[in-house]
């Protein structure tokens, strides 16, 4: 029924409608997050493997396992608690965590894994469940066992959170009495089992073992949407369970290794029975843990994908929630399927290790995070709860570490499925509605290098190309933008740049223009900073851009425009160059083709027999320049495979052979295959004219250009360029270059 708004009470999910103002029912510390994952931890390796565990390793060994394994957890849990409270931690646990902190493709590389993991968890408890009627009852098969209460679980997960969290602290109490029942017990005098055949496993084998039974700090986390205040309750509630499973892991392998033979702990799953005081309730322990465990993770998964839902990285049905709390009940019943095929397939043994590598993922990447997050100091990071990046540093170094030395290929695997989840988010462009801590990285790691790049002198070993083209309109003049691209990709940088003179833009016009850039460049898949620059008149814009724009160290260094302006504007493009060469810049002037020649097509990927010519002259700075720009050109796609070819003119046959042996050395030292051709110049021929005829077949021609002489006038140089264009009118596309940098480009080719 409609309100007086004319809005819906219920929004067509079974929730809440946000106007209804009956607030659902909220958990607190002890009851949201310390039952939960306490319960977790004190689960079905307690119970079932810590006499193997003792038996395999010893009592030393086990204590360093657990200690080992507690600190992990001890490490994740102080970076939880500090992500937990510098933000509001939603549906969604850890998943909520990673997304927010590295972006909805990051949050999903883990997400699902820690729905999977804690989706087949549950099969894993209930595996232990099973195994332990199996020893009373052996006419009744586990997986049936298995099958069965994990119908009634789910029933009790499916229909409310609440009434489970209850059951789960009179599971505590049985569990805290069992323990007890264990410690008062009595040393075991029986003789071992006549069938016990002793087995042999590795120390990294057993803790990838035991490993699980630490992992149930993410079971309150998980469970963050529905506390009554997360920042407190999470960390609180967190430590205090990774303290107290620490203590208890601490006391029974004493008990253990005192009241038990080494034969019994390794023939007989479930020794604590023999021991204990009470062997009643060492059954109802296991019962209790194994099945709150299941219960745990019941209600942890399914939110898990709830969240992955809401935020559109799975199917939207998956997160729809039922009743006051939101229950996620389809998310529930796609949990108890996965945990019905652990259940039927899996065992104890098989399905422990699996969990481990994931959980240890989890765990390393959270770790990472929270460090990441206070090594860059970002003002958006200022957690109540304040941890040192070495502590989180070191967590996730210890997970990744000892992920590889359990299993090196399992823990590749791990990682090849979140890199795969990754990459998949990356393709569908989730564009996430909240901001995350990437940018911050970024800044970071440029802010800490380019402060160290203005120390470090550049020369031509290590110089790479930062182009500035002046385009205009990406559209108008693509073919800058493209040779530009091709000399940049993955080697330089590239700004793509328009001077806007038509009237004063206002900021936000001015960002609007530089985004509409950014998009067009992006569809075009061309890697490239975007600049509108608004100015009275075309040479204030450039002369600006030249002296101004860019940071540092990365300032560009080479200027890019077109040669096809009309004459009258040739006294301006004259006045760019002057500037540009006084101000210690290269200068390309890349001049198109006419229409009808044949190198003015579209760039064919396919086509692996393109030729670039460099026109050798007597400037050697600038020549090396243009084979720098001509060796870039070839590593690129469009031009990858072409045929190279420096050419010179001489005046005589005595000069030829010189000059030819000069530049057949220079391609064997320079390591630059390079077809060499030297021809002798022709009277009445103008130079030029017979450049034109030689290079008639190439489809991109490097030419040197003059710089401006101290003495020279705007008018003289003018007449110079005019007559150097008016003659390259049927080149090929033809780059005019001039290197202005004080680089010695010949280093690039000699050292």
């Amino acid at each position: 029924m409609a309100n007086a708004n004319g809005t819906d009470k219920n929004n067509g999910n079974g929730s809440t409608a946000p106007g209804d103002t009956t607030e659902p029912k909220k958990f607190g510390t002890f009851l949201g997050v310390y039952i939960p994952s306490i319960l977790t931890i004190l689960g079905v390796i307690m119970y079932l493997r810590m006499g193997w565990v003792v038996g395999q390793v010893g009592l030393a060994a086990t204590v360093l396992i657990v200690t080992l394994a507690s600190l992990i957890t001890f490490l994740t849990g102080l970076s939880i608690s500090a992500t937990a409270t510098n933000m509001t931690v939603r549906t969604g646990g850890a998943y909520y965590m990673i997304s927010r902190s590295f972006g909805v493709e990051s949050g999903a590389a883990l997400g699902i894994p820690l729905f999977l993991a804690q989706a087949i968890s549950v099969s894993f408890y209930i595996a232990g469940f099973a195994e332990s009627l199996h020893y009373l009852v052996p006419s009744l098969p586990i997986d049936l066992l298995g099958l069965g209460s994990l119908v009634l679980l789910a029933t009790l997960a499916y229909f409310s959170a609440q009434m489970a969290l209850k059951i789960q602290v009179i599971i505590f109490v049985v569990i805290l009495a069992s323990i007890g029942s264990l410690v008062l017990g009595e040393p075991l005098t029986l003789p071992a089992p006549a069938s016990f055949l002793p087995t042999e496993a590795s120390f990294w084998t057993v803790f990838a073992l035991f490993f699980p039974a630490v992992t149930g700090i993410l079971s309150g986390v998980s469970m963050s949407g529905d506390l009554k205040n997360p920042g407190r309750s999470i960390p609180v509630g967190t430590l205090s369970a990774v303290a107290s499973g620490y203590i208890v892991y601490m006391m029974i392998p004493l008990f253990l290794s005192e009241y038990a033979p080494r034969e019994w702990l390794l023939a007989d799953s479930m020794v604590m029975t023999r021991i204990a005081a009470v062997p009643q309730l060492i059954f109802l322990g296991i019962w209790g843990a194994t099945l709150s465990s299941a219960l745990g993770s019941l209600l942890a998964a399914p939110r898990t994908l709830q969240a992955l839902a809401n935020d559109r990285v799975v199917p939207g049905f998956l997160g729809i929630g039922y009743g006051p709390l939101k229950e996620p009940r389809i998310a529930t019943a796609l949990t108890f399927a996965i945990a019905a095929w652990g259940v039927y397939v899996g065992t104890l043994d098989v399905i422990a290790p699996v969990l481990t590598m994931f959980f240890l993922t989890s765990y390393g990447i959270l770790n990472f995070i929270s460090g990441v997050e206070t090594l860059i100091g970002n003002p958006s990071w200022r957690p109540r709860f304040k941890v040192h990046w070495l502590f989180s540093f070191a967590g996730a170094l210890a997970c990744f570490g000892v992920m590889m030395l359990i299993d090196a290929a399992a823990a590749y695997v791990a990682i090849i499925f979140c890199g795969f989840v990754y990459f998949v988010m990356k393709k569908r462009q989730m564009y996430a509605r909240w901001s995350d801590v990437r940018r911050g990285i970024i800044l970071h790691v440029i802010r800490a290098y380019l402060y160290k790049l203005s120390h470090l002198e550049e020369t031509g070993r290590t110089w790479r190309p930062n182009l500035l083209v002046l385009s205009g309109a990406p559209t108008a003049r693509w073919h800058l933008i493209e040779l530009s691209d091709a000399l940049s990709h993955g080697k330089g940088f590239l700004t793509v740049c328009s001077i806007v003179t038509s009237g004063k833009l206002t900021r936000e016009k001015t960002l609007g223009i530089e985004k509409s850039m950014q998009d067009f460049l992006g569809k075009k898949g061309v890697p490239a900073l975007t600049k509108v620059k608004n100015s009275e008149s075309l040479i204030d814009g450039i002369s600006h851009l030249i002296e101004d724009y860019g940071l540092g160290a990365i300032s560009p260094n080479t200027l890019v425009f077109g040669g096809n302006a009309d004459e009258e504007a040739f006294p301006n493009f004259c006045e760019v160059i002057r500037m540009t060469h006084n101000a210690n810049k290269n200068l390309l002037i890349i001049r198109k083709p006419t229409s009808h020649h044949r190198s003015n097509k579209p760039v064919d990927f396919l086509e692996f027999n393109k030729v670039i010519d460099i026109w050798w002259g007597t400037n050697s700075n600038n020549a090396h320049f243009m084979l720098a720009l001509s060796y870039l050109l070839q590593t690129s796609p469009e031009w990858y495979g072409a045929r190279l070819r420096i050419r010179r003119l001489v005046d005589d046959e005595n000069e030829r052979q010189g000059v030819l042996a000069n530049l057949r050395q220079l391609s064997e030292l320079s390591r630059v295959q390079a077809e060499i051709e030297v021809f002798i110049k022709e009277e009445n021929e103008p130079p030029l004219g017979l450049i034109g005829k030689y290079s008639d077949d190439a489809d991109l021609v490097f030419l040197g250009l003059n710089p401006p002489e101290n003495d020279q006038t705007l008018e003289a140089y003018n007449q110079y360029y005019q007559s150097q264009l008016g003659q390259i009118t049927q080149f090929p596309m033809t780059v005019l270059t001039l290197a202005g940098e004080k680089i010695e480009f010949e280093k690039i080719f000699r050292e």
